[in-house]
C-alpha cells in the first residue's frame, strides 16, 4: 500500500474487520511483482462467482482500472487511481451515481479495491514540482496485485470447470439421442423386449436433466443413462443376429428347394394321411382334431367360391392367449424370461421353438404368411405340445398352411383336443 498505517473510511460509512483484513492483505505484496490489468481483469471476470461480485460490480472495475496510467500494475508506478463520480460514471456507461456508488461498495466488500480517502472526502493527488505523484486519495487497486496468484488459481478452476460441464453435458446429449432413437427404431420394428420399462426410465431421466447444473449433477445424469442406452443396443443387435441366422437358413432351404423342384425337401416331407391316421390310433389329439375337420369339409364341391379359398388363410381365427397357453403349457418355457405374458412373447417362444424342432424359416414364414403371425405361433405351440406324435414338424407345418390357404383347416378342433388331453375344460371340440 502506499501507507503502512490503517485507514478508515470518510463520512458515516462504518469500518468492518474485512475492510482491515483487505489493508493487511495489500501490505504483503512482493517485492517487483507486476501484472497485466487486463489480463488480471480477465481473469477476476472468469472467477466471478467464486469472487462474489455482480457483471455490474465489474463494469465499474474496468473503468476505475481505464484510469490507471499503464498497463502492468506495480508498487513503483503507485496503486491508487482518483477519478471523480463524473468522470467514473462516464466511462461506466453512463451509469447514475447511486448505483456506481452500490456497485464500489460491492468491490471493497469483495476485497478487490480499497478506500483511501482524503480528509474531506475528496478524490485527489498532490504532486512534488516535477509533477510526480507524492500522495494520493482514491481507490486503490493494491488488493488485485496482492491476490493476483489466488484470482489466476480461481480463473483456471472456473475454466476447467466449464469445459467439464460443456463435456459432460455434450456427451449426455448425444446419449440422450441415441438412446431416444434407438428405443424409437425398436418399437417401430416390434423387437422383443421391455421398450415400454426402458421408455418410462428414458422420460424421467429426461425430466431431471436442468438446464444450468453443475458437472457433478450431469454425470450422475449420464451415469444413469449410458447403461439405459448399452442395454438398447444390446437387445437390438441380438435381434439382428437372430434374423442373419433365419435369412441364412433361408437361404439354404430355398437352395434345397430349387435343386429338386418337383419334391419337397427330404427334411420336411408333406403330411401324409397315413401318417394322419397312425396318430389317430395312438390318441394323438392334434390328429384327432384335424381328422375331424376334414370330416366337416367333406362337402360337394364348388360350395367355396375361389375368392374365399384365396381370403380363407388371412381371415383365420385367433383364439384367446390365455386359452392357447391352457392347451400348451410347454410353450411357456422358451419365451423371454422363461413366461409369456402377451402375443409378442408367444410369437418369440415360437421362433425358437421352429428352430429347436428343426422348422426351417421359410416353412414359418409361408405359415406367418397363410395363417397370420398370431396363429403361426399358435401352431407352433400345438407341435411342440404333441411333438412325439409328428415325424416332420416341417412337413406338418406346410400342410397345415396349404390346407389354411384352402379353408380346410381351422385351430379350434386342434386346441380344443389338447386341452381335453391336458385335463382343461371339458366341452365340444367345434
Amino acid at each position: 500500500m502506499e501507507s503502512g498505517y490503517v485507514t478508515t473510511p470518510f463520512g458515516r460509512r462504518p469500518m468492518s474487520l474485512g475492510m482491515l483484513a483487505s489493508q493487511q492483505l495489500a501490505e504483503t505484496i512482493e517485492p517487483g511483482m507486476k501484472r497485466s490489468k487486463w489480463k488480471l481483469f480477465r481473469a477476476i471476470c472468469e472467477a466471478r462467482p467464486a469472487l462474489g461480485v455482480t457483471d455490474r460490480a465489474l463494469t465499474v472495475l474496468d473503468a476505475l482500472l481505464t484510469f490507471y496510467p499503464d498497463d502492468e500494475i506495480s508498487e513503483e508506478k503507485g496503486l491508487i487511481v482518483f477519478p471523480s463520480n463524473a468522470q467514473l460514471s462516464l466511462r461506466a456507461r453512463g451509469m447514475t451515481p447511486a448505483t456506481l456508488r452500490r456497485h464500489l461498495a460491492v468491490l471493497v466488500e469483495a476485497g478487490l479495491i480499497l478506500r483511501k480517502d482524503s480528509p474531506n472526502g475528496k478524490r485527489y493527488a498532490r504532486r512534488d514540482r516535477a509533477g510526480a505523484i507524492g500522495e494520493a486519495f482514491g481507490f486503490s487497486v493494491a488488493p488485485l496485485l496482492a491476490r493476483a496468484v489466488e484470482i489466476e488459481s480461481l480463473a483456471a478452476e472456473a475454466v476447467a470447470d466449464r469445459e467439464l460441464i460443456r463435456v459432460t453435458r455434450e456427451r449426455l446429449t448425444v446419449c440422450r439421442r441415441d438412446t431416444s432413437k434407438l428405443i424409437a427404431a425398436a418399437l417401430d420394428e416390434a423387437v422383443p423386449g421391455d421398450w415400454e420399462r426402458m421408455s418410462m426410465l428414458f422420460r424421467d431421466l429426461v425430466l431431471r436433466i436442468p438446464r444450468v447444473g453443475s458437472a457433478e449433477e450431469l454425470a450422475g445424469l449420464l451415469d444413469e443413462m449410458v447403461p439405459l442406452r448399452e442395454e438398447a443396443v444390446n437387445l437390438l443387435e441380438k435381434h439382428i443376429k437372430v434374423k442373419k441366422m433365419y435369412a441364412n437358413e433361408s437361404q439354404t432351404e430355398r437352395h434345397k428347394q430349387n435343386s429338386n423342384p418337383n419334391s419337397i425337401s427330404e427334411s420336411e416331407p408333406s403330411f401324409d394321411t397315413k401318417q394322419g391316421a397312425k396318430a389317430v390310433a395312438n390318441n394323438d389329439p392334434i390328429a384327432e382334431a384335424q381328422d375331424e375337420r376334414r370330416q366337416e369339409h367333406r362337402e360337394p364341391p364348388g360350395r367355396r367360391s375361389g375368392a374365399a379359398d384365396r381370403a380363407a388363410g388371412h381371415g383365420l381365427k385367433s383364439f384367446p392367449l390365455g386359452l392357447v397357453l391352457q392347451a400348451c403349457p410347454q410353450i411357456l418355457g422358451y419365451g423371454p424370461g422363461g413366461t409369456v405374458g402377451n402375443w409378442r412373447d408367444l410369437m418369440s417362444a415360437a421362433v425358437v421353438v421352429r428352430s429347436m424342432l428343426g422348422v426351417s424359416a421359410s416353412a414359418y414364414e409361408e405359415a406367418c404368411v397363410g395363417m397370420g403371425p398370431e396363429n403361426a405361433a399358435t401352431v407352433i405351440a400345438c407341435i411342440l405340445e404333441r411333438g412325439g406324435y409328428i415325424n416332420s414338424p416341417g412337413g406338418y407345418l406346410r400342410d397345415l398352411t396349404r390346407r389354411t390357404e384352402k379353408g380346410e383347416f381351422a385351430i379350434g378342433p386342434m386346441l380344443m383336443a389338447l386341452v381335453r388331453a391336458n385335463g382343461g375344460a371339458r366341452r365340444d371340440a367345434g
